[in-house]
C-alpha cells in the first residue's frame, strides 16, 4: 500500500471513531456531542459568530473580521440527517466558507425531527430566506450551500421558490448533497463497507424521522425527482468512499439533462462532507467553493 493510500486509510480510521462519538442511541446526547465538536473544531479566532432570531427560530452570522464582500450574501443549510446539526456543529464548515470566500454566511437553526418531521425544515428555510429578503438581499446575492442533508434543503428549497414563481438565487453549492431519500443509487450498496460515516441503517432511521408515511419521491422531499429547468448554476463535492456518491452523481446527470451550468468534483479517498476535517485537502476544497462563487458572481 502507497504512503498516501495508508495516510487515508489512517485518516478514515480515525474519521469513523469520532463520527462514532456522536452516534448516540440518545438523540440529544448525539446533538450534544455533535455541539461540543462544532465548538471546539469549527470555531476560530478572526470569525465573528452572532446569534439572531427569526421569529423563534436561533440562527447565526458568521464573519470574518477583516475587510470583506458585503454585496453577496451565502445562506447556508447545516447537515445532519434532519434529526441533529446545528448552526454551531455547522461551524466546522461556515468559519471556512466565510474565510474562503470573505463573505458572511447566514445559518439557521430550522426545527429538527423526528419532533417535527417533515416540512418543517422546509418552512424554516424559507423563513431564513425571507428573513434575507426583508433584510435588504435581493435573490441574486444570495448564494445557498448546504452539506448532507442541509444539501437536500437547499435543493429544496429552490424547487419550491420555482414552483412559487419566487425569485431564484445566484448559485448552489452542495457538499455531499442527500438527495434520493429512496436510496436507489448503487453507491448505497457498494460503498457502505468502506463509508467511515455513514451506513444504511442510520440512514433508514433518518428517512424514517424525517418522512415516515411520505411519498419519498416528492421532489420536496427527494430533490433529485424535481424539475431543474431554470435552476441557478450549481457546483457539487462529493467523496468517492461515500455512499452518497451517487446521489451526486446522479443530480449531476440530471441536471445536465436540463441544461443547467453545473459542475461536479469527485474527491478520491474521501468521504461524507470531508470538508469538516482540519486537514488540506479539505481547505483545498473550500478553496474550490470560492472560486465557483467567485465566478458566479462576476
Amino acid at each position: 500500500m502507497a504512503l498516501g493510500e495508508k495516510q487515508n486509510q489512517n485518516l478514515m480510521h480515525l474519521i469513523r471513531r469520532v463520527h462514532g462519538l456522536v452516534e448516540q442511541p440518545d438523540i440529544d446526547r448525539h446533538r450534544h456531542s455533535q455541539d461540543r465538536i462544532g465548538a471546539f473544531l469549527g470555531t476560530e479566532r478572526g470569525a465573528e459568530y452572532i446569534p439572531v432570531k427569526v421569529d423563534d427560530m436561533e440562527c447565526e452570522w458568521v464573519h470574518v473580521q477583516r475587510a470583506h464582500m458585503k454585496k453577496y450574501v451565502i445562506l447556508y443549510c447545516h447537515g445532519g440527517g434532519y434529526s441533529t446539526g446545528s448552526t454551531v456543529y455547522a461551524r466546522t464548515l461556515t468559519t471556512k466558507l466565510a474565510d474562503s470566500t470573505s463573505m458572511d454566511v447566514f445559518c439557521f437553526n430550522y426545527r429538527l425531527a423526528p419532533e417535527s418531521p417533515w416540512p418543517a425544515a422546509l418552512e424554516d428555510a424559507v423563513r431564513a430566506w425571507d428573513h434575507l429578503m426583508h433584510y435588504g438581499y435581493g435573490a441574486r446575492d444570495v448564494i445557498v450551500a448546504g452539506d448532507s442533508a442541509g444539501g437536500n434543503l437547499a435543493l429544496t428549497l429552490v424547487h419550491y421558490l420555482k414552483g412559487q414563481k419566487r425569485l431564484l438565487p445566484r448559485g448552489l453549492v452542495l457538499l455531499s448533497p442527500w438527495t434520493d431519500l429512496t436510496a436507489s443509487g448503487k453507491s448505497h450498496q457498494t460503498r457502505a463497507h468502506v463509508d467511515p460515516v455513514l451506513n444504511p441503517e442510520y440512514l433508514a432511521r433518518m428517512t424514517e424521522n424525517y418522512a415516515a408515511g411520505r411519498d419519498l419521491t416528492d421532489p420536496l422531499i427527494s430533490p433529485l425527482f424535481g424539475d431543474f429547468s431554470g435552476f441557478p448554476p450549481v457546483y457539487i463535492q462529493v467523496g468517492d468512499n461515500e455512499m452518497l456518491l451517487s446521489d451526486a452523481t446522479m443530480l449531476h446527470k440530471r441536471l445536465i439533462k436540463a441544461n443547467v451550468s453545473v459542475r461536479i468534483d469527485v474527491y478520491k479517498g474521501m468521504w461524507h462532507v470531508f470538508q469538516m476535517s482540519p486537514f488540506k485537502t479539505a481547505y483545498e476544497a473550500m478553496g474550490k467553493n470560492a472560486e465557483f462563487i467567485y465566478d458566479i458572481c462576476r
